[in-house]
């Protein structure tokens, strides 16, 4: 619609350049806004490019609940710990912004206006080291500048503790957007995905600032194990010992990373993108398969020295980076399988290898991350065989109808 009352507009009213950059402008809102009027019915990457705004859009507007609850999350711990330790206000300029709030963990504004002063410098360092790469390889190549940085700068974001200094953030969504996708040609051509790639790089160059029981509350002096943790150390028996419950643990109101506490909210989000089929319910259902079935049988075989062997599936799902694997990265179009079937299989191989990972290497309790990565590198070899499979079933049945 404002499409067709720009192109009445003849480009010498808008002199020097101006009517194409207006053009765009109305470009943007109207495909944001509006649906196409000739697009494809199924998965995203087969999708013209003018619908790729509103793909984008709506996977950034999913992770809104998981904003909400980052930022309560983050202000509730902080204020908790605070209260413990007898501290009457943060220090710094977070202290000095926070003059005329109090900090108590059981008032909503003061929560939630502490965390949003951890969670804005964090996704702010993200967009601008990572949006700055995005337009220099961008001017470089003569692309134009696409959406899909949006959704990796809040999916990054999200990934991190709070408390990580914001030099190893920019680092770290440099690292992920470079060598993550820029290198092999950019968005759609990348098969990593490149926010778990950036918070992979964080991990292993930097494991003291991404892991531990020091970084999970922004609370200075205090630590503070996260449930998967203190499963990893206790079992279930360790996360009920820590004042954990599992209702706790499904709604966020426990340690860790800045977006991937809340169950309830992630899956909020979740069910948006699959009912816009964006997201592929057959990768969430395939990751969850696969997470169920090699838990309940990990559960039989037990084990007398590590306690991960006891953990029930259900608490695998609210704890850790899961949740937000499943329904955010896993699903991620351009790095999954494409193929029906091969989504199942893609998927069915995360929730196996999360399992995997979290139970029999207790020194690396968080799997979801390494699972994921892994299932992308094969995510084009399980397509291969798929398509193969079903070349070979239809020669067959080609045959046969020549045979009669």
């Amino acid at each position: 619609m404002l499409r067709k009352l720009l192109n009445r507009l003849e480009p010498s009213f808008l002199p020097g350049g101006k009517y194409e950059k207006f053009y765009v402008l109305f470009e943007m809102v109207d495909t944001l806004l509006y649906s196409p009027a000739e697009n494809t019915p199924h998965a995203p990457h087969a999708r013209d490019a003018m619908d790729l705004k509103r793909v984008m859009g709506y996977v950034w507007l999913a992770t809104f609940p998981a904003i909400f609850m980052a930022c309560y999350n983050t202000g509730f711990q902080a204020n908790t710990a605070m209260a413990a330790m007898g501290l009457e206000s943060a220090e710094g300029w977070r202290g000095a912004l926070l003059g005329g709030f109090d900090y108590d963990p059981n008032s909503f504004m003061d929560n939630f206006v502490h965390g949003l002063l951890y969670f804005l410098p964090v996704y702010l360092t993200t967009f601008i080291v990572g949006g700055v790469a995005e337009v220099v390889f961008a001017m470089v190549r003569g692309h134009e500048v696409n959406e899909g940085f949006f959704v990796t700068s809040i999916l990054f974001s999200l990934t991190l503790p709070p408390t990580i200094p914001l030099w190893m953030v920019g680092m770290g969504i440099l690292f992920g957007v470079i060598l993550g996708k820029e290198v092999f040609g950019g968005t759609g051509k990348n098969f990593l995905n490149p926010a778990l790639t950036g918070r992979a790089f964080l991990f292993f160059a930097y494991p003291a600032f991404m892991s531990g029981d020091a970084v999970w509350v922004a609370a200075d002096g205090y630590s503070g194990a996260t449930a998967l943790s203190a499963v990893a150390q206790g079992g279930v028996e360790g996360i009920l010992a820590n004042n954990f419950t599992w209702f706790d643990a499904f709604l966020g109101s426990v340690p860790g990373s800045l977006g991937e506490t809340s169950t309830l909210a992630i899956l909020i989000g979740g069910l948006v993108l699959m009912y816009t089929r964006i997201a592929s319910w057959r990768i969430v259902s395939g990751v969850m398969i696969g997470m169920v079935g090699t838990s309940l049988l990990l559960n039989l075989i037990g084990s007398d020295t590590n306690p991960m062997f006891g953990m029930p599936w259900y608490w695998h799902l609210v704890t850790g980076g899961f949740a937000f694997g499943m329904i955010f990265m896993a699903t991620d179009p351009v790095t999954a399988a494409h193929t029906n079937t091969g989504r199942w299989i893609f998927g069915i191989l995360i929730g196996l290898m999360v399992v995997l990972i979290r139970v029999v290497n207790p020194a690396f309790p968080e799997g979801m991350m390494l699972a994921i990565l892994f299932a992308n590198i094969f995510s084009p070899l399980i397509d291969y065989f798929v398509i193969q499979s079903n070349v070979k079933r239809r020669q067959k049945r080609r045959q046969a109808l020549a045979a009669r």
